[in-house]
């Protein structure tokens, strides 16, 4: 008679080879399944907080119901903090970035270039596992420090794509507190508040446009809306977020 643990080891064995199978064959990797969660329901466990100093005010967000579609909502109120989420994605296999959001207004303040304006009413920021190894000491420290005292996943490279209410679509800069986070303005100005808009990123092209190299793995993708430093109010909306292989042309 076969013994039972061997048999469930072999089982679960099993399963999680069938699973990566699965995975490997899969055109897309969902990052936020939002809309097939119920409004006013908790978000799954793999979303997680993403930090601030505890003296600021947490943006506030909830599911909520958008024309039948549920949706992410972000409230924030002279507030500051996100939701992350940790996977493990290649990007030279997954390069496309898509994703939709709507924002009720602009952070009227706002400005990608400044600290005093470093707000947005919709960012996402998609992290890298990038070797500490690789930056200058100094860098170095600077990041094992702020690990030390904040985040101990704080990564070493990032892609903030943003909607900033002044610098034109497709600027590039680095953020105002650390070079290596790289804003990448989305959208701009006011024109299009109120309405859904769909985006698709090259996520490895803009990573070798920002930073000048090879990506290394995806390694958490974050949401956050903020007007910590302008003091503003705003509401946007999140749709689905997911990961594509890019298309062969044949």
């Amino acid at each position: 008679m076969q013994n039972p643990s061997r048999h469930n080891r072999i089982l679960v064995c099993t399963s999680l080879l069938i699973a990566t199978l699965a995975l490997a064959q899969s055109d897309s990797i969902s990052i936020g399944a939002f809309s097939s969660a119920k409004p006013g329901s908790t978000l799954p466990e793999y979303w997680q907080p993403m930090g601030v100093s505890s003296a600021k005010s947490p943006t506030r967000y909830t599911l909520v119901d958008d024309a039948g579609v549920t949706v992410l909502r972000a409230d924030a109120n002279a507030s500051a903090s996100g939701i992350t989420r940790r996977i493990a994605v290649d990007p030279a296999q997954y390069p496309l970035l898509r994703w939709r959001w709507k924002a009720g207004s602009i952070v009227k303040a706002g400005d990608v270039r400044t600290h005093a304006g470093d707000d947005y009413p919709a960012r996402i920021y998609v992290m890298f596992d990038y070797p500490l190894e690789k930056l200058p000491f100094s860098e170095r420290m600077k990041i094992q420090l702020a690990r030390t005292l904040h985040d101990p996943n704080l990564p070493a490279a990032t892609l903030c794509y943003v909607w900033d209410a002044k610098a034109p679509t497709g600027t590039i800069v680095p953020s105002s507190y650390t070079d290596r986070v790289r804003m990448v303005v989305v959208e701009s100005g006011a024109g299009r508040v109120n309405q859904w808009l769909a985006f698709e990123r090259n996520v490895a092209a803009d990573f070798r446009a920002a930073f000048g190299e090879e990506p290394p793995a995806i390694s958490a993708v974050a949401i956050a809306s903020d007007t910590d430093n302008t003091g503003e109010s705003v509401t946007a909306f999140y749709g689905d977020i997911s990961v594509h292989k890019q298309a062969v042309n044949r």
